[in-house]
């Protein structure tokens, strides 16, 4: 650690003991006893004074957040949750970018290349297409028996208006697609509600008059399903199906993922396909690997990270490189390249969706990888010099 950085340690350290740090500056040491304690193999001669300072300081309230973090009873908000227990390394990287005060290539970046936010298209049986964040808020469209509107809030909302058999008894299809750097909330005609990720789309009947309320998804998208105890409530992904009658779970089933992975937070869902099948309890997430219907296993995990995302999130649990890029390329909207030997590093952490580009970028590079920003392509190459301002291995 150079100097300059350990004076500035011992600052905000000095100040953390008299309670007079600021909600960043905690942040800031939180974040970095938590990723020594976790990958010890980074403490050496010139750091572990500094280590050992912070953790007895510090240890108490790390025991706290570390105890797991509790999911809270969800409500008409969408998902919510405790605090994740580890902190971001964004935090690192921004005091320690600030405090070196050098000039930054990548800070200059064009500033076209935003995070993404609310942006989707409506297309109707009839083939019209809306977009939805230039529609006005009120009602947008009618069709047989359902009523489609825009709320104060943005979400799109269907509605029943009649239940007439001359109206509802044939189904027609709707989808609703995001693109790279969009998301989008929905509620559907039986109260369930779904929440699309980006470059994601989701067709679906205006009205459920079958036995079985059926979906199909490309993407990601999060679910809350209504509760019908008659009626199955089905998503069907590629080679997949998951079958629940009223819980809330993630499905991601992108093109560009080598797997589908179906995440339940509550009740309890069926996975399924034409050779396997798996029953998933709260905190479990079924993984199929699209070479092989067979493949289908299920495992515990992290939910806060699997849902990251709704809560505006990216979320790294020793995420390589390229999965890490797959992400930023569809929130960011940009093209990525690769030139040379890939990194084989992992990161952990979270950085926020709504940062800028050249702030994910900045946080990225500490990984000994170097960014080149034109337009909207980023070309990626690993740096086999690690320079001494790099934490090496860890991103949180």
């Amino acid at each position: 650690m150079k100097s300059a950085y350990r004076n500035y340690f011992r600052e905000i350290l000095t100040k953390y003991r008299q309670h007079k740090s600021s909600l960043e500056e905690t942040r800031f040491l939180e974040t970095y006893y938590n990723m020594f304690d976790v990958n010890e193999d980074l403490i050496n001669d010139e750091n572990e004074s500094l280590f050992s300072e912070l953790k007895e300081d510090i240890k108490a309230k790390i025991d706290q957040r570390i105890a797991g973090p509790k999911l809270k009873k969800l409500s008409y908000g969408w998902i919510k949750y405790a605090a994740a227990a580890v902190l971001l390394l964004a935090s690192v990287s921004i005091y320690l970018f600030s405090y070196q005060q050098k000039s930054d290539p990548i800070a200059q970046m064009d500033h076209a290349i935003s995070p993404g936010g609310n942006d989707a298209i409506l297309t109707l049986a009839n083939g019209k297409k809306i977009v939805l964040n230039d529609a006005a808020k009120g009602e947008i469209s009618k069709q047989p028996g359902i009523s489609v509107s825009k709320s104060k809030d943005g979400e799109l909302i269907y509605t029943v208006v009649s239940s007439g058999d001359d109206e509802l008894s044939e189904n027609t299809y709707n989808t609703i697609s995001t693109p790279k750097g969009g998301k989008y909330a929905i509620i559907l005609s039986d109260g369930t509600k779904v929440m699309l990720n980006s470059a994601s789309s989701m067709t679906f009947p205006t009205s459920f008059n079958a036995a079985d309320r059926r979906v199909e998804l490309t993407g990601e998208a999060y679910f809350e399903v209504a509760k019908e105890k008659n009626k199955r409530f089905r998503v069907i992904s590629g080679l997949q199906t998951v079958e629940v009658l009223g819980t809330h779970f993630n499905v991601n089933a992108y093109g560009d993922e080598q797997t589908i992975k179906t995440t339940l937070l509550e009740g309890a869902v069926k996975v399924f396909t034409a050779k396997k099948s798996v029953l998933i309890e709260p905190g479990e997430q079924a993984v199929l690997d699209k070479a092989d219907e067979n493949s289908m296993a299920k495992h515990l995990v992290n939910i806060n990270k699997e849902t990251s995302w709704i809560n505006g999130v990216f979320s790294f649990e020793g995420d390589d490189l390229k999965s890490v890029m797959r992400q930023v390329a569809r929130w960011y909207d940009v093209n990525v390249i690769y030139e040379g030997p890939i990194s084989e590093e992992k990161y952990f952490g979270e950085i926020s969706r709504s940062s800028k580009l050249s702030e994910v970028i900045k946080i990225l590079e500490l990984n000994n990888v170097n960014f080149d920003v034109a337009g909207k392509t980023i070309k990626v190459s690993y740096n086999q010099r690690p320079s001494s301002a790099t934490v090496p291995k860890s991103v949180k």
